[in-house]
């Protein structure tokens, strides 16, 4: 992108676009993502505790919705309605 300077009426410098590419939008976002990319590259050393927390409890829920699956499939559709009335009237009743 070509730049021009104009002077405006109170002598201050403006800068005029002359010139403005089709791939200027493509290079902006190509140099944004590269920052952030350096960024998180620059503080993944620094966090390595929130990286912990983070996968174990990722792998946690992984482990519980697997787990719940499997119960599903194993107990069947008609049982897994029955499971979960029971569950909301005892869940009610706490109320």
């Amino acid at each position: 992108m070509s730049e021009e300077f104009v002077e405006d009426k109170d002598g201050m410098k403006i800068r005029k676009l002359t010139e403005l590419k089709t791939s200027t939008a493509k290079e902006y976002e190509d140099i944004m993502l590269s920052r952030v990319e350096e960024f998180k590259n620059k503080n993944a050393e620094k966090s390595q505790f929130n990286d912990f927390f983070q996968n174990t409890f990722v792998k946690a829920f992984s482990t519980i919705l697997d787990m719940k699956l499997e119960v599903d499939k194993a107990l069947g559709e008609e049982n897994i309605k029955k499971v979960r009335k029971a569950i909301d009237d005892i869940l009610l009743l706490g109320l």
